[in-house]
């Protein structure tokens, strides 16, 4: 007997009837870049709708964002370049840019679920993710003391959630020490477990204020070469406590996400970065392809395996899925 496939293709309410991967709303986590100042709210450059927000508009952004359905966001801070430093303490400071937001949007919404980057690029005046020691390399050990306090400083303030980039060995160890300690046994790490040394960061740094004065980051981030790599250090951040495993960048990274999550039982997120999302969503803006194709690119890292994403076309989305339903 002819097998005839097209049969579950036949309309739309057939194909839905089938589909294999959707998108839930309740996984998608939307980033913000949280800047010193008041009453800001300014389109950053290599990021198409996409904005720095100073702490007041932070209660029109989180109302907005619950209206579309979303529940999750990521906070990035960006304090004034007099408050850098080499070792980057304006990170742990109880009253930071990070902490006050934190404070504010669980005023503004307590249910909102607050993840917060735990890293050091945008607090150090070389723009590196830890300490530069006396021959220019970032120390990994002293740095991981500076980590925690971050962490713990976050979590302090509201954090829902922590999430330590910056890959260091031993980083998720030390946290989660520091966190039980202090009785915050609760928490959750979600882990940059799979952060690869990637082009496609750029207008990240340009938004975070990021870049680093000297060097580059691939001392400490991974060779995009690398596959088996992902497996060991994914492995490693289990032992040591993650609750979340992440991959990072998403859409090169397709078969990273495949292996991790053929491989381990814990939550996997992927990070849909900045400059997958800004050559797509130019591409859509320049009518090269069609709106469609956001959802399409995003579906393939679901498909792949991860459970969470992280992306800045999380507001797009909410609105696709709405129109969806």
């Amino acid at each position: 007997m002819l097998r005839r496939p097209r049969r579950l293709r036949r309309n739309k309410a057939t194909r839905n009837l089938v589909k294999e991967t959707k998108l839930n709303l309740h996984e998608l986590i939307y980033p913000l870049f949280i800047i010193e100042g008041e009453n800001i709210k300014s389109e950053i450059t290599s990021l198409p709708d996409v904005y720095h927000l100073s702490i007041d508009k932070l209660e029109d952004e989180i109302k907005e964002l619950k209206e579309l359905g979303l529940e999750h966001v990521l906070l990035f801070g960006i304090p004034n370049n007099d408050d850098k430093d080499e070792f980057g303490k304006e990170a742990y400071n109880e009253d930071g840019i990070v902490q006050r937001a934190i404070k504010k949007i669980k005023e503004v919404d307590p249910d909102m679920n607050v993840i917060t980057d735990v890293c050091m690029c945008e607090y150090t005046s070389h723009g590196h993710c830890g300490i530069i020691n006396e021959n220019g390399y970032v120390d990994n050990d002293k740095t991981l003391e500076y980590l925690a306090k971050i962490a713990l400083s976050h979590v302090k303030a509201g954090a829902d959630i922590v999430a330590p980039s910056d890959m260091m060995d031993g980083r998720i160890k030390a946290i989660r020490e520091t966190l039980d300690k202090e009785g915050y046994i609760d928490i959750p790490i979600m882990t940059y477990s799979s952060k690869y040394s990637s082009s496609f960061y750029g207008p990240f740094r340009e938004a975070a204020h990021s870049t680093p004065s000297f060097g580059d980051r691939k001392t400490y981030q991974m060779d995009y070469c690398n596959s088996n790599e992902a497996l060991i250090e994914t492995m490693l951040d289990i032992e040591e406590g993650a609750d979340i495993l992440m991959v990072k960048p998403a859409l090169s990274y397709l078969d990273i996400i495949r292996r991790v999550k053929d491989n381990f039982d814990l939550p996997l997120a992927a990070y849909n970065v900045s400059g997958e999302y800004a050559m797509l969503k130019n591409a859509v803006k320049n009518n090269i392809v069609s709106e469609d194709a956001i959802y399409e690119s995003i579906i393939s890292i679901k498909r792949a395996g991860a459970d969470i994403i992280i992306t800045y076309f999380a507001k797009d989305l909410a609105k696709i899925i709405r129109k969806e339903i």
